[in-house]
């Protein structure tokens, strides 16, 4: 008798208020991607021309970069904590906010009034206010503050080697430990 198929596990990913770099360091895992392909089967992700998370059913892992800086980026990460068993927060931007936050010091109103009126800015005009543009959040959040999150891998970005550290640990069903060597903030 044969062995029977091993099923494979379902994973998205997004980026939300971020510079995309963490994705990057997950395509830095080279040439293991052939090894995950084995094992993972991709919903929403670059990888994929699929636009919304669990369009084939629930995923197994989401993993999600960036922070929240906009309406859309919360109701993108609502719907990807509702359609996946767990949640990964990947990067500074995710786990704490990174560099988005560092407007958090700064006045919504005051901060858009500096770019678009005084001229200091790159823009000078009107403040946009368009329907189709996202409403900007008074403060950046790391993603913990709107959902609960089950992993987080810190770092800007993290490394390819923390990275697959923890898709192989949740893979083999454990829970991902990252050790010495693999966390770096420089």
């Amino acid at each position: 008798m044969s062995d029977p198929v091993k099923k494979k596990l379902r994973v998205a990913t997004t980026s939300l208020a971020g510079c995309f770099g963490c994705h990057m360091s997950f395509l830095d895992i080279d040439e293991r991607l052939f090894a995950l392909l084995e094992a993972v089967e991709f919903d929403r992700s670059p990888l994929t021309d699929i636009k919304t998370v669990g369009a084939a059913g629930m995923c197994d892992i989401g993993i999600v970069e960036g922070g929240l800086c906009n309406a859309e980026n919360v109701h993108v990460l609502r719907e990807f904590r509702k359609h996946c068993r767990v949640l990964v927060a990947i990067g500074a931007c995710a786990v704490n906010g990174g560099l988005p936050a560092q407007r958090n010091h700064l006045e919504l109103g005051a901060m858009l009034e500096e770019i678009y009126h005084a001229g200091h800015g790159v823009a000078r005009g009107t403040i946009p206010n368009d329907p189709e543009l996202p409403l900007p959040l008074d403060k950046v959040h790391p993603l913990h503050e709107v959902v609960q999150i089950d992993v987080f891998i810190p770092g800007c970005p993290p490394s390819a080697d923390a990275i697959w550290a923890v898709l192989t640990d949740l893979l083999a069903g454990r829970a991902p430990a990252l050790g010495h060597g693999l966390l770096h903030y420089d």
